[in-house]
């Protein structure tokens, strides 16, 4: 997979000093150390337990990904079952927004409410060329950052900004709020901070999601490389729409 397991650890280490480019909005409850987090990612996706193991390709196990995208699917499937508000957002825009929008398009089709709160709103985020200026656009029902003046592609983020824009407009405006909030990055940590149900997929380098997981702020993170081409996702998204029965 393209993660190495330099980039990996140096995302372990930099949690553990919880640095807040690595956290995602998460202020974990617990202590966590770089080897915590090497044996948490070691059970959540199947990485190498050895510490002393610092080069190389991490490896996710597919096992523990199916599993996951079992229970995703199950919370999914329970939401739209009751028709409840659903908030999707992504960091990834030119590698997931295809599998989010078809679920948001699902998740539509079966009588729920796909929110789009803050549609254009700017966001100021921290880049290492310093502050830019962004702004908050839904493609499909997925909300992500465009950076002021750009038209064509959403920019890579990890900033929990976003969704906490997102939420503030929503409550403004006096309502609904996401029963659930899909995504990955800063928008799953930032709505587990908030208190808000959030799930959504995770690499081998971003250890927030499964940190929040078992503090039990987040309630799916799914292993997954989160950086190969977007038709490769297809596959995933015909296996959670089958498994939340809310194939069309």
């Amino acid at each position: 997979m393209a993660t190495s397991r330099e980039a990996a650890l140096r995302s372990y280490r930099a949690f553990a000093a919880r640095d807040p480019r690595v956290t995602l909005g998460l202020d974990p409850r617990w202590s966590w150390s770089e080897r915590d987090l090497i044996a948490l990612m070691s059970r959540r996706c199947g990485v190498s337990a050895d510490p002393a193991c610092v080069g190389g390709g991490d490896v996710i196990d597919p096992e523990l990904t199916l599993c996951a995208l079992d229970a995703f699917a199950g919370r999914l499937g329970d939401v739209a079952r009751r028709r409840a508000p659903v908030l999707f957002g992504t960091g990834h825009p030119h590698r997931l927004l295809g599998f989010y929008a078809d679920l948001a398009d699902a998740v539509s089709a079966a009588g729920c409410s796909v929110l789009t709160p803050a549609q254009g709103r700017c966001v100021d985020i921290t880049t290492r060329f310093g502050v830019r200026t962004h702004r908050l656009v839904y493609v499909r029902g997925v909300a992500s950052l465009y950076e002021k003046g750009a038209r064509e592609t959403g920019a890579h983020s990890h900033s929990p900004l976003p969704v906490r824009v997102a939420l503030q407009a929503a409550a403004e405006a006096g309502g609904p709020l996401p029963e659930l909030v899909v995504g990955d990055h800063g928008w799953v940590c930032g709505a587990g901070q908030l208190g808000i149900e959030a799930m959504g997929l995770a690499d081998t380098d971003d250890p927030a999601l499964f940190v929040g997981e078992a503090e039990g702020r987040v309630s799916v993170a799914v292993p997954l490389d989160d950086a190969v081409r977007p038709e490769y996702y297809r596959p995933l998204t015909r296996y959670v729409l089958n498994r939340a029965c809310l194939s069309q």
